[in-house]
């Protein structure tokens, strides 16, 4: 019988460069158990099929999830012109085959314009997204007519990286919810011959834009060896996920009164979403400094 895992408080975050084939839930739940987190959370689902980062918030750094979830990213995708497919990638059942016509780099790029900038996005029937309660996926495993919400997504750029006749390879740099799937399956229309994401990987997330990922191999080989150091060294302080943010550093008499819930003020502090540092440069927390330069507190830490 294996000993029982000894789970521990543990707070930072972790940069994994998720392997294909496998949910974000399971990867998340696989590297938790071998740092032996107490709590641990992702910053957004990454596709079974999908590749590359997927930063893991353990402990305090789960206060920020949500903000790297609503960061910019950056993807490669890998897209097969001719075919559509249920979940607009190669895991789905093919329902549309047709021919591919020959496609010059100015009908492509003018093909693309439409799909950046700020765009409406219909989602896959295939995602996570709710519908009365339930996800569209759940729904959709079962058979039912699902309506696709539409929503306003940003997409930054798109670079055509590789152009064969059946074939493309783009980089999508893009806002918080934008799903890859639907500008493929919304480019293989324009195109008039439809697609599918055949490959993705995702290359960062903001503030992570050069990332040192680390991969699920990598964590067993050091968890079996007994090699913490191998493992906590890719474990990144919390601050490390607020660096977009400007700096508010409080004194002794502050640092307390903040935690406290109180409000401080000081019209030198910059406008917006701050994070908090006390003396020694402990970080305290996030707070919003409003235009008298009032500073509430948003998230306290815990360290």
């Amino acid at each position: 019988m294996k000993p029982r895992i000894q789970f521990r408080r543990l707070d930072g975050i972790v940069l994994l460069d998720k392997p294909g084939g496998m949910s974000s839930n399971a990867a998340l739940q696989i590297a938790r158990r071998l740092f032996r987190a107490e709590k641990g959370g992702h910053t957004g689902s990454l596709d079974p099929l999908a590749t590359g980062l997927l930063p893991l918030c353990f402990g305090e750094a789960t206060k920020i999830a949500g903000l790297l979830l609503g960061s910019a990213k950056a993807y490669d995708a890998g897209i097969v012109l001719g075919q559509t497919t249920d979940t607009d990638d190669a895991e789905g059942r093919v329902l549309l085959q047709r021919p591919v016509p020959a496609i010059s780099a100015e009908q492509l790029q003018a093909a693309l314009v439409p799909l950046t900038g700020a765009i409406r996005q219909r989602a896959p029937i295939y995602s996570a997204l709710k519908q009365g309660g339930e996800p569209l996926y759940v729904k959709a495993r079962r058979g039912e007519v699902i309506q696709a919400p539409e929503r306003e997504v940003q997409v930054h750029s798109i670079d055509v990286l590789e152009h064969q006749p059946d074939r493309l390879r783009l980089r999508v740099t893009c806002g918080s919810g934008t799903y890859i799937r639907s500008i493929a399956r919304d480019l293989g229309e324009a195109l008039g011959c439809g697609a599918h994401i055949s490959a993705l990987r995702r290359l960062w997330v903001a503030p992570f834009e050069s990332p040192a990922m680390v991969t699920v191999d990598q964590l067993q080989a050091w968890a079996a060896a007994g090699d913490e150091a191998a493992l906590e060294a890719h474990l990144l302080p919390l601050s490390a996920g607020l660096t977009q943010y400007p700096q508010v550093l409080l004194d002794a008499e502050q640092a307390p009164r903040f935690g406290m819930g109180q409000r401080l003020r000081d019209p030198a502090w910059p406008l917006g979403l701050v994070a908090v540092s006390g003396p020694d440069s402990v970080l305290l927390g996030l707070g919003q400094v409003d235009e008298t330069g009032r500073l509430s507190p948003q998230r306290c830490f815990n360290f």
